[in-house]
């Protein structure tokens, strides 16, 4: 049962990011379809006329078939986002990161193998699961007299790089999706404002008085394209510069945890 239930989760995890955005489109397009262009919206209560004037909701209808594929965007942003701080909230654990790196040091220093490693337990999180196993096989490595000491913090280092290894992708995982929607949202933004002057324009082109509804509308859905693509994109450019911040944060703890605890067993063979 366990393993049926390890196995569900990692196609869940891998599959994951490709329900989101599918899930987001389909609720992007209920809401264009439904909502905005519901015909309370409109004067006259149809959707292909003008909208009624301050109803946000038909304006934004009338920008056409690229919104909902904009609000699938800034959704998708929003489930990623949620999914990083909950991520990165586990990866960090209880507590303060500083005094955890502090405590271990001191409890190292003191020989004390056996309480720093019920502190990782403690703490929890991926700093933790990196110096549990650099204690782990620190605790063995003393007890081991056939190895040199070269050998011996070869050992350590190797046992805390293939935990970093397991750690580190968890921290960066999703990013690649942030980075795509900061590109991608003012490019899609931009196909809908440059369909939008096409319209804008044909209105204008047809002999005799321009069709002022088709020049309205066409250049409506140019300027609301524009808008929800540069604003999809800025988000996810400033939540993917936070989220880096972070994750650079965390690996420089990691690395730094990683260097205090071969020091210390290095400077302990001497003894």
């Amino acid at each position: 049962m366990s393993k049926n239930s390890g196995s569900f989760k990692r196609v869940f995890e891998s599959l994951f990011a490709t329900i989101a955005i599918v899930v987001a489109f389909l609720f992007a397009w209920f809401l264009y379809e439904n909502v905005m262009g519901s015909p309370v919206n409109f004067e006259g209560g149809n959707p292909k006329g003008a909208a009624l004037p301050g109803n946000y909701m038909g304006i934004v209808y009338k920008g056409g078939p690229i919104v909902p594929i904009l609000m699938t965007c800034v959704l998708t942003l929003v489930i990623f986002v949620i999914e990083r701080f909950l991520t990165l909230t586990k990866v960090k654990g209880k507590g303060s990161l500083d005094g955890f790196v502090a405590d271990i040091q001191t409890l190292t220093a003191k020989d004390k193998i056996e309480d720093a490693i019920k502190a990782c337990d403690v703490q929890k999180g991926s700093l933790a699961n990196v110096v549990k196993a650099g204690l782990l096989r620190y605790r063995d490595l003393e007890k081991d007299q056939t190895l040199e000491k070269d050998q011996k913090i070869t050992s350590m280092k190797q046992a805390l790089e293939e935990a970093s290894a397991l750690e580190l992708p968890m921290l960066s995982k999703n990013m690649v999706i942030l980075s795509t929607l900061a590109s991608i949202s003012v490019l899609i933004g931009l196909i809908g404002t440059v369909l939008g002057m096409i319209r804008a324009f044909a209105a204008l082109a047809q002999a005799g008085a321009p069709d002022a509804l088709a020049l309205a509308t066409g250049i409506s859905e140019a300027l609301i394209n524009t808008a929800f693509g540069i604003t999809g994109s800025t988000l996810a450019i400033v939540f993917y510069n936070f989220f880096s911040s972070k994750i650079d944060g965390y690996t420089f703890k990691i690395d730094e945890a990683g260097f205090s605890l071969t020091q210390t067993f290095a400077a302990s063979i001497r003894k």
